[in-house]
């Protein structure tokens, strides 16, 4: 039982010492527009966290969190039933924690506009995730006169510029008006928005 525990541990450590690596070239992210997340995404929702749980993966090397997300808008893409479960790498079992940095953080009872995709995380195929990481998840924030604004969670990372030269997160420091920001991306949607292309 010990062996099994201290090995978990050594993989886990190594799969840290990974994802950290992996996840330093992820906050090196290229700078995304509303089209780039729109078209790239197959569902964008608003929607509040109810819960999270943190295991490991079935191999036995990676923490994975799945956090359960109950809509209150869908601005594009379908949800079957009441909630859905969006899975992102790291969290904590035990005394063992995995943090990677640059993904999207969703905490219960704090509501977002999450634009997800389907991919595969260590060890979990085809699950529901946030692909563009901090790009992808934006905390829903009360601002002056009571208005609430998206605001990116990339604004925490190091974008590289997009082919216009901007490397601010979308919305900026500040974010963007909520209805303002579902009405841009219903449009986008509806105009079927294309990605940018982006030389390296």
């Amino acid at each position: 039982m010990q062996t099994k525990r201290t090995l978990r541990r050594g993989a886990a450590a190594l799969a840290l010492a990974l994802g950290g690596a992996a996840s330093a070239g992820a906050t090196t992210l290229v700078r995304a527009s509303l089209e780039d997340l729109t078209a790239n995404n197959d569902t964008i929702v608003v929607g509040e966290v109810l819960g999270a749980s943190s295991y490991w993966n079935w191999e036995g090397t990676f923490i994975l969190t799945d956090v359960r997300v109950a809509p209150s808008d869908v601005l594009k893409g379908r949800v079957d039933g009441r909630e859905l479960t969006v899975t992102l790498m790291g969290g904590t079992v035990d005394d063992l924690a995995s943090v990677v940095v640059g993904t999207a953080q969703l905490v219960p009872g704090q509501s977002y506009v999450l634009f997800l995709d389907r991919d595969d995380l260590p060890g979990a195929a085809g699950v529901t995730t946030v692909r563009t990481h901090g790009q992808g998840a934006f905390d829903l924030l009360e601002g002056e006169g009571g208005a609430v604004r998206a605001v990116s969670q990339a604004n925490r990372l190091t974008l590289m510029a997009d082919r216009q030269g901007r490397t601010e997160a979308l919305g900026g420091a500040k974010g963007i008006p909520l209805q303002e920001f579902k009405d841009s991306i219903r449009e986008a949607v509806r105009r079927g928005a294309a990605p940018q292309e982006v030389k390296p």
